[in-house]
């Protein structure tokens, strides 16, 4: 069997595990079992349904390879997981089963003595979820000695470049106040979504902004995601809700970005910041991230999204993107990957961890 059509395989087997978040305990023993079957035998460490394997104490340079076990929701409309043509299609094709199947295959095919770099893998839930959630935080505070990792690679699709640096996001509940009346007479009450237009008016006239780090583009946009308010058809609303999604650029910190945001509604609603993830450095002056720069042959792209590079980021560990499938793929209905991704994916990973260190 080809090495194209054994990832292609192996990706296709673990699209086959429902894993949403939440619910990643099948995927996450599948994986636990697999890696108590390699060679050697290789440590495993399991905490939740996160997975860390291979030696911490290796006294090469390490380099951690990760990936998340959880996607979002399947959609109602997909069919079941599957080859068409060069493709596969399924939930998880691109983000991020696709790069699962990539560290599994590296991991039984490379040497565990002989490369200058340790490679560690790291499977993990809930990184779909709030940030509070991740599988992550667990894993860094039982294994302190992932903090000396040299560079960690988050195998996310990112179109065949090792995108650098990565968003900071935050959510804000934005409430709007007024007094319920009937609504055959709303002069008297005060219609609280009539409160929230002039805010969301500026929203959808705010163009994204353009934010430069490290000679690389990012774009700063504020989003409402949701709304919620009114109750009953007959009454003017007394409440109105809508969740607003800050993405900022590398090197902005967390409070800059939630003192934009006060200032933006400035008082016109309540502000309740309910979720908060930090941004992730632009690290390309790594010397493995230009070693990892030159085993694709392409130049460093941003990273226009938030990925675990920003909690790598908050541990001190240098961090990038680069993983199999399409970002373009991520959460859409019939998500899917091209085949050739993996490949391409497995055989860079490979040269890059096998190459004399620069570390």
């Amino acid at each position: 069997m080809s090495l194209g059509d054994r990832l292609t395989a192996r990706a296709l087997e673990l699209c086959r595990v429902p894993s949403p978040t939440g619910q990643e305990r099948a995927l996450a023993d599948r994986i636990e079992a697999w890696a108590r079957n390699l060679p050697g035998p290789v440590p495993v460490f399991r905490r939740g349904h996160s997975l860390v394997v291979g030696t911490l104490d290796d006294s090469r340079p390490s380099v951690v390879l990760g990936g998340h076990l959880d996607t979002v929701p399947e959609h109602e409309s997909a069919g079941p997981p599957r080859v068409e043509g060069d493709r596969l299609v399924a939930r998880g094709a691109s983000d991020m089963k696709g790069g699962l199947a990539v560290m599994m295959e590296l991991a039984e095919a490379l040497p565990r003595q002989g490369p200058a770099l340790n490679a560690l893998y790291l499977f993990y839930e809930a990184e779909e979820g709030p940030y509070r959630e991740s599988g992550l935080g667990p894993l860094f505070e039982a294994l302190p000695g992932l903090a000396k990792a040299k560079l960690a690679v988050m195998l996310e699709p990112s179109d065949g470049a090792v995108m650098v640096g990565c968003m900071g996001t935050l959510h804000a509940s934005l409430c709007f106040r007024g007094k319920t009346a009937h609504s055959a007479r709303p002069w008297q009450g005060d219609n609280a979504i009539y409160h929230a237009a002039p805010l969301l008016a500026e929203l959808a006239a705010r163009p994204r902004r353009e934010v430069q780090v490290g000679g690389l583009t990012f774009f700063e946009v504020m989003t409402v995601t949701t709304a919620a308010g009114g109750r009953a058809r007959n009454v003017v609303p007394d409440r109105f809700e809508l969740n607003l999604n800050y993405r900022f650029a590398p090197g902005k910190s967390l409070g800059a970005a939630q003192a934009e945001v006060e200032a933006l509604v400035a008082g016109r609603a309540e502000v309740e910041f309910v979720d908060l993830a930090p941004s992730g450095r632009v690290c390309d002056d790594n010397p493995l991230v230009r070693q990892l720069l030159a085993a694709t042959g392409r130049p460093a792209r941003p990273k226009q999204a938030w990925t675990d590079v920003a909690r790598f980021s908050e541990l001190g560990v240098d961090a990038v993107n680069y993983g199999p499938g399409e970002t373009s793929q991520a959460h859409q209905e019939h998500e899917s990957a091209p085949v050739a991704t993996f490949v391409e994916a497995y055989q860079t990973l490979a040269a890059f961890l096998s190459a004399p260190s620069r570390a």
